[in-house]
Formats: C-alpha cells, sequence, structure tokens
C-alpha cells in the first residue's frame, strides 16, 4: 500500500460521513415542512455510498493477486425515501389541511434520524482515529533515518 492511500481512505470516509450528517441534518430541519415548492410535504433523503471504483491497470493486477486494498468510499446517491409512511394528522385550521381536515406530514422519524446521526458521527470518529494513526506511523518511519 502506497504510505498515502490510506490518508485517501480515510479522507474519503470521513468526506463521506460529513456529507451524510449534512442530509441527516437537513432531515431533520424540514420534520415540520408541510408543502415544499411544489404542494408536497418533504420527503425524507438517504444518501448511498460505493466503494470507489478499480482506475488502473495496477488495481485491475493488484486485484487478481488477492491483494484487497481499498480505494475508499464515494457517494452514489442521494435519493428520497419513498417506502416510509407519510404522517397524517387531523388539524382543519392548517392551511395545508386537505378536504377532510387531514394534514401530511414529512417521512421523518426523529429517532431514526438521530440514531443514523450518531451513527455517522461515531463513523467519522473511527476515519479520523484511523488518519492519525497513519500519520504517527508514516512520522515515526521519516524519523527512523535520523
Amino acid at each position: 500500500m502506497a504510505m498515502f492511500q490510506s490518508f485517501e481512505i480515510n479522507a474519503s470516509g470521513m468526506t463521506a460521513q460529513r456529507f451524510r450528517s449534512d442530509i441527516i441534518s437537513e432531515n431533520i430541519a424540514n420534520v415540520n415542512t408541510t408543502s415544499t415548492e411544489d404542494g408536497t410535504p418533504y420527503t425524507r433523503k438517504v444518501v448511498t455510498f460505493q466503494e470507489k471504483g478499480v482506475n488502473g491497470f495496477e488495481d485491475y493486477l493488484r486485484k487478481a493477486r488477492g491483494d484487497l486494498i481499498g480505494n475508499g468510499v464515494k457517494i452514489t446517491t442521494v435519493s428520497e425515501d419513498h417506502s416510509s409512511e407519510y404522517k397524517m394528522e387531523y388539524d382543519p385550521s392548517n392551511p395545508d389541511a386537505d378536504e377532510n381536515g387531514y394534514v401530511t406530514y414529512p417521512n421523518v422519524n426523529i429517532v431514526t434520524e438521530m440514531t443514523n446521526l450518531i451513527d455517522a458521527s461515531r463513523a467519522y470518529e473511527a476515519n479520523a482515529t484511523a488518519f492519525e494513526a497513519s500519520k504517527g506511523m508514516a512520522q515515526l518511519g521519516l524519523n527512523i533515518g535520523q
């Protein structure tokens, strides 16, 4: 493994988890948004990650030899969650109420979002710790020649 490859892997993980935290924060901020620009309630967003692809001949050669060295992570999509139900609440005085007096609230569950935020935070911390460990090993390696 190249000396700086571990830095790139950890940095990509930290970047991905920071972006995931931003999307989770957006979900939490819009928990009560009953009407967006298109007139529908806010829909929860979900981030999908994928391992960075194999790029060059050297990567294919390593994979063929069985050297399973990761390339980091990348964000593939930010999609809307259409699998969970919107919340319906009876409030005929709300301007967004339908003809029966029900207001459709976003499909954002605060407990789920907070759990995901803790998970993203822990993953970020793990990547930061691994980055610091790699940096420490690189510094020790450079100091051997002194």
